[in-house]
């Protein structure tokens, strides 16, 4: 094995030398026709590629990385000569240009899921219970006969949970044209001069196709030794983790910093694709290799949940000798034909779920129990705590959710208790060490009366059957503060560099009083704010136009509705489609909505009946735009097809007929028009059916449309 190393070095300083020669004898022997150029050219590109893809990709190397240097080295000498032979996915045009001034908003041409999570064996035997019956449920209701219905047995695919940042990578014709970070799902920010500079993301693909193509950005550890100890010679705070790092790596404005930084890439997912689609997660793995990705070699395929389970078992063990960092599994079913089926609920696929490591844990002192008032009135109890570092942040709060959690606990102020971070993400309390108490520690009884804000007290109360205390005065201003955060979240209207500490400005200002304000701010308004220059404030008020537009599902959500979250107002929106049926709605029509049920629906009914509320719906109509909530997803079989239903199905209740057009990409409308693909008729179907065959839209019966499902 010696031997083979000094040989290989042999070889390495062999060519090195020979290049780096060839290199300082034609510095100035460039090819002296464009021609001869073009060929040189088209050589050098071919072997730097070569070179770049066995190191970065596959880890090998035939060359020193000298020689590599040297090859780039007469590349650029040549493309100064001829610029107009310069192509974009030159190996030069990875070389940092001028800082940013800024990253541009990218619509992502298909939605951007996150995966929901499960933390023991038990609940991913409860996942595969939940995929297998609903499998085996869509199974029955396809053919109508129990008799026919065939055990259904998927296999899954497990690969590392890299933790990173998310990126979206689009290519066409085998050139990569975009890349994205996730965002809010919807939009994100094109960091595509950042993205290019790591070595690891091809510029061309292995074939000239045009898709869209998603992966993990991420920073070893080992590189944040290196970023680290050049921060504190510099004097400043090292950085808690890779993943924090990476993540801001990726923002920066100047590519320069990100090519020094060293970041990499696994890809692991194709999400449209202008050919066929492999249907096996296994084989997208391998095509995504073929096209020339990095794709983390660590993936299997199991047979049953237990071999996922033991799979889990042996990388919690694994992955701290890895250089990336690893935070779990993410655990797919394997066949395409299952994942369509199976689909997507308003937040995640439900084909697929993160199986994550069991979270670090460590001990601190509860200091304190503040009382904090949501935006809908419930009152959170919240602990304060010594500051701790855990899982790569420093944590200083976390929540105990509501009174039957600290009777369940035992927690008293002052005593040391276990924390840890579910998920890597959430504070969480898991226990008390009663054996460390002194006696000095304090019982926390909920009071009558929370203190605002500003100074007034409001009382509380117990809502009956619930362990949830809630405000009786629905009018408390630190309610409505955290009201406006959430107006202008992500989640909801997206107004960048509108957070909370603008709001607050906002509020103090009496500049907003009523989400519609907002919309009404001048720049002159902004400009009598504190810590506000003219280019910030008109950076705030372009920001503010820019979220006028907003879909459906998100305006619902943005109002703070009672008990109504993200997904149930995607149902809603969907159910309706527009604002103005929404409005009209009763109690009855919303109850029928698949998903809402009775409590829900009560408070929507209520909500909207309101006439404060539909004064600020007045207001609100008149400044903004509201999209059409639409629930389909680019590349899957129904993508652009429109159905409508009409008749009672004998097979499934019509709104698991409309769940699955959607999961498998389709839209559904209300009203036949020449824009609607096919109507499908169950029994007694009624005008919709004579409008279809007035206009010539295909008409299906149950029958063919179960055929077009399967």
């Amino acid at each position: 094995m010696m031997l083979v190393v000094q040989q290989t070095h042999v070889a390495w300083n062999a060519v090195s030398g020979l290049v780096c020669k060839y290199m300082r004898a034609n510095d100035n022997t460039i090819p002296k026709t464009k021609s001869e150029a073009r060929e040189r050219l088209a050589s050098l590109r071919k072997t730097i590629e070569h070179h770049r893809y066995l190191y970065h990709v596959l880890n090998k190397s035939e060359i020193s990385p000298e020689a590599l240097d040297a090859l780039k080295h007469e590349l650029v000498l040549i493309e100064k000569a001829y610029p107009d032979l310069i192509t974009t996915d030159s190996p030069s045009q990875r070389v940092a240009g001028e800082p940013l001034k800024g990253f541009k908003k990218v619509k992502h041409t298909v939605p951007q899921w996150s995966f929901n999570d499960a933390f023991s064996p038990e609940e991913m035997r409860e996942f595969d219970t939940r995929v297998r019956n609903m499998l085996a449920k869509a199974s029955h209701l396809e053919t109508g006969r129990p008799s026919e219905v065939k055990k259904v047995s998927p296999s899954y695919v497990c690969e590392l949970k890299i933790d990173g940042l998310k990126v979206v990578l689009t290519y066409e014709n085998g050139l990569l044209v975009t890349a994205a970070t996730r965002g809010d799902g919807i939009v994100g920010e094109d960091v595509t001069a950042n993205v290019k500079m790591i070595e690891s993301v091809p510029l061309s693909l292995h074939e000239k196709v045009s898709g869209v193509f998603e992966g993990e950005v991420w920073m070893g550890k080992s590189t944040l030794l290196r970023v680290n100890k050049e921060e504190i010679k510099a004097g400043r705070e090292p950085y808690a983790n890779p993943r924090n790092l990476a993540a801001g790596t990726i923002r920066q404005l100047d590519p320069a910093i990100v090519k020094a930084r060293t970041l990499d890439v696994f890809i692991y997912d194709v999400t449209a694709l202008d050919k066929e689609i492999p249907n096996m997660q296994t084989k997208e793995l391998a095509l995504l290799q073929k096209l020339g990705f990095k794709v983390n070699e660590h993936f299997i395929e199991c047979k049953t949940i237990e071999e996922v389970i033991a799979f889990w078992q042996k990388w919690q063990k694994r992955a701290p000798k890895e250089d990336y960092w690893i935070d779990g599994v993410v655990v797919k079913v394997n066949e395409k034909e299952y994942q369509d089926t199976l689909g997507y609920t308003g937040k995640a696929p439900r084909f697929g779920i993160a199986f994550k490591f069991p979270a670090e844990q460590v001990t601190t002192v509860l200091e304190d129990i503040v009382l904090q008032v949501g935006r809908t009135g419930v009152v959170t109890p919240v602990a304060h705590l010594r500051p701790v570092s855990v899982a790569g942040s420093v944590v200083s709060r976390a929540t105990l959710h509501n009174e039957d959690e600290i009777l369940r606990l035992d927690v008293r102020i002052g005593d040391t208790v276990i924390l840890q971070k579910a998920g890597d993400v959430i504070p969480d309390i898991v226990a008390v060490v009663k054996e460390m108490r002194t006696g000095k520690e304090k019982k926390f009884v909920f009071p009558k009366f929370v203190e605002d804000t500003d100074g007034t007290t409001s009382p509380i109360e117990r809502i009956p059957g619930q362990a949830t205390y809630r405000c009786t005065n629905k009018n408390m201003f630190s309610q409505k503060r955290r009201k406006f955060y959430y107006f202008v979240s992500k989640k909801c209207f997206n107004i960048d560099g509108c957070g909370p500490k603008v709001i607050d400005a906002l509020l103090d200002a009496e500049l907003i009083s009523n989400f519609d304000d907002i919309f009404t701010l001048t720049l002159g308004d902004v400009l009598a704010l504190p810590r506000f220059a003219e280019l910030s404030a008109k950076n705030l008020i372009e920001a503010i136009d820019n979220a006028r537009t907003i879909t459906l599902g998100k305006f619902l959500t943005s109002l703070s509705i009672e008990h109504v979250g993200e997904e149930t107002a995607r149902d809603i929106a969907e159910a309706f489609e527009s604002i103005e049926k929404i409005r009209q709605a009763s109690f009855e029509d919303f109850n029928n909505v698949y998903g809402v049920g009775e409590v829900v629906a009560q408070s929507l009914a209520g909500w909207f009946a309101d006439e404060h509320h539909s004064a600020l719906l007045d207001r609100l109509l008149s400044e903004i735009k509201i999209e059409s909530q639409r629930s389909k997803v680019k590349g899957q079989r129904l993508s652009g097809q429109t159905f409508v239903l009409t008749g009672t199905l004998s097979t499934m209740h019509r709104d698991i007929a409309k769940d699955k057009i959607r999961a498998l990409g389709g839209e559904i409308a209300e009203s036949v028009s020449s824009k609607t693909n096919y109507v499908v008729i169950g029994e007694n179907p009624g005008s919709k059916y004579n409008k279809a065959q007035l206009l010539g839209v295909t008409v299906l019966t149950e029958q063919e449309f179960l055929k077009i499902l399967k």
